[in-house]
């Protein structure tokens, strides 16, 4: 049982736009916590579907717990930075408002934190969830490893919880992003700490087709790019090719799975080189080694050019 001195205060952010569809679960798995030292502050960008009347009545049944703000701001990490600057909290955490956390998150977050005081933040598992909660998956969090966070996002940002003199060390948060703000800060955390991945269930990352991670694929491919390139200096072929990808066919590779073709990859090609115009040498070296003869061979055979000419390589 914790006791007081092993109590930090936490605080939890949650941005939100008419977000009443959703807005109540995630409410309702963060006030009912089972760790009474945390504030919650929610900002609201100006709703007009109920969702101020919601947080109206949170409020009032939840004195001092909730706080709640409600103007026009510019997105979700104009509000995130604004709520971390307003923080009381040693810990730091923010939560979507189609999100939710599992009961018991912020106490078993906080007991790791408290296990490793030398470690910036820790983060957990968690699911993915439709519209209706249903679990769709689970999110493939990996162990922390910071040359592998250039290739892919394994953080949970919803299953995530930080200590705030970590985040203003490096910075805080950059409110010109509007999509790959967490990813950023994750990266520019990696340069100087240690996150630590713990092998508990935190929270559900709901997957719709009106967020924004799916909903701004474009957004999210040239500013997780843009983040890689400036924080590590090379852009690594995943991020090259999923992009490539949805430029030619546009599925957001979440319900509409990546379809690997000879075309995409020919364009990952160009696009990789002129992102990592410093580093030709090293991504052609990784372009190459990606796809074998044999692989290379039937995806050019499958190609309209090859089939309409006559030209497949046998």
């Amino acid at each position: 049982m914790m006791t007081n001195s092993d109590m930090p205060a936490v605080t939890i952010v949650t941005p939100c736009l008419n977000a009443a569809q959703f807005l109540e679960c995630t409410l309702e798995s963060v006030l009912r916590q089972d760790y009474a030292n945390f504030e919650y502050l929610v900002f609201d960008g100006g709703s007009t579907d109920g969702t101020v009347e919601m947080l109206e009545r949170y409020a009032a049944a939840y004195p001092g717990q909730i706080r709640y703000f409600s103007a026009p701001d510019g997105g979700a990490s104009e509000a995130i930075a604004r709520g971390f600057l307003m923080a009381r909290g040693e810990i730091f955490a923010y939560l979507n408002a189609d999100d939710t956390y599992f009961p018991g998150a912020i106490r078993l977050a906080v007991a790791h934190l408290n296990e490793e005081p030398e470690v910036a933040g820790v983060y957990g598992n968690a699911y993915w969830i439709d519209k209706e909660g249903k679990v769709l998956g689970s999110y493939p969090t990996k162990a922390f490893d910071p040359a592998a966070l250039g290739r892919e996002c394994f953080i949970c940002q919803p299953a995530c919880f930080v200590r705030a003199a970590a985040i203003r060390a490096v910075g805080g948060f950059d409110a010109r992003l509007q999509t790959a703000f967490d990813y950023d800060l994750w990266l520019r955390l990696a340069q100087r700490y240690t996150l630590r991945r713990i092998d508990v269930m935190l929270a559900n990352s709901r997957m719709h087709a009106e967020n924004k991670t799916l909903s701004r694929r474009r957004t999210v491919f040239r500013e997780a790019i843009g983040c890689v390139r400036r924080h590590q200096g090379y852009v690594p072929f995943q991020w090259i090719h999923g992009y490539s990808s949805f430029l030619i066919d546009r599925r957001d590779q979440f319900f509409e799975p990546l379809l690997p073709s000879f075309t995409k990859f020919l364009v990952s090609l160009g696009l990789g080189l002129r992102v990592n115009w410093r580093h030709p040498v090293r991504f052609l070296r990784e372009w190459g080694g990606v796809m074998s003869p044999d692989a290379f061979t039937r995806r050019w055979n499958a190609t309209w050019i090859a089939r309409r000419t006559g030209l497949q390589i046998r």
